[in-house]
């Protein structure tokens, strides 16, 4: 597969065979992403891979974050949506949390988001070349510190960034349109100040 080809037809999955991709596979990938830009190479990605029974107790970490948000009321359908939501993750073969530690200075904080975010993209495009599909979430639990000190991530001094879930794709959603290059590129050559 041709980058163009990755770039162009990479989708966000939603559905994914309850198949577990090899160790060597996913580690492949989250290793070739380490070619992502890199300000002063600090390389300020961190994963933790959940998966098998390790997914079980993320499952109920995120029902727990929730629980503390207030998105459930206290009756039996909110009881029912707890159970839904605890199916769908345990059914997502892996969920990979990546990380960063921050720093201070501001300004260096956000180029170590962006080059975290760098890094995912790769981690997508690699994934989608191996026929591994990826959905790169930033749900509200990732902000919530006891979510994070749950999984043994000091929330003083890290950031979660995202949740990667991954697995084989059952199903590839249709492409949606792209707003047009020409309303979103605009070209300066003559002198504006």
């Amino acid at each position: 597969m041709h980058l163009e080809e990755a770039i162009v037809q990479r989708r966000s999955i939603h559905d994914f065979k309850e198949k577990i991709i090899s160790q060597s596979s996913l580690k492949d990938v989250f290793a070739k992403a380490t070619w992502a830009p890199t300000h002063r190479m600090k390389q300020p990605w961190n994963i933790i891979m959940l998966q098998e029974n390790g997914k079980e107790d993320y499952a109920e970490l995120v029902l727990e974050s929730y629980e503390r948000q207030g998105f459930f009321s206290n009756d039996e359908k909110a009881e029912k949506m707890k159970d839904g939501i605890r199916k769908f993750l345990n059914k997502i073969p892996h969920h990979a949390l990546v990380y960063m530690e921050k720093d201070e200075d501001f300004h260096k904080y956000e180029e170590d988001y962006a080059a975290v975010c760098a890094y995912i993209q790769n981690v997508q495009l690699l994934s989608w070349e191996k026929g591994i599909g990826v959905l790169w979430m930033t749900s509200p639990y990732l902000d919530d510190p006891l979510f994070a000190e749950a999984l043994g991530i000091e929330s003083s001094s890290y950031k979660l960034v995202a949740v990667l879930q991954m697995g084989y794709p059952r199903q590839i959603p249709k492409p949606k349109l792209r707003v047009p290059i020409d309303d979103k590129y605009e070209l300066r050559d003559d002198p504006f100040i």
